[in-house]
């Protein structure tokens, strides 16, 4: 369910705005995607796992107020994001 130090690495890399960037809200908001995509993969499985369920909507949200931070701060760019991430909105 959680995503591997490589993969979190390669996320960091492709979303950082500079060198040795790694909490940028573009970061923060593309490795939380990337767990949600991978929760959304094991309820697939099990379905009745509410426990996790309930971590799923902490992330949502988290992404949720992320994103109105970026979209708050500079439109152009959360554009950009959410078409380079996929989400739809």
């Amino acid at each position: 369910m959680s995503i591997t130090a490589g993969r979190k690495q390669a996320l960091v890399k492709d979303y950082a705005l500079g060198p040795g960037d790694t909490g940028s809200p573009e970061v923060q908001v593309a490795i939380l995607t990337e767990r949600i995509v991978n929760l959304t993969e094991h309820f697939k499985t099990h379905i009745k796992d509410n426990h996790s369920r309930r971590g799923l909507l902490k992330l949502v949200s988290r992404r949720r107020q992320l994103l109105d931070y970026v979209k708050a701060r500079d439109a152009p760019r959360y554009k950009k994001l959410i078409e380079r991430l996929g989400i739809r909105r």
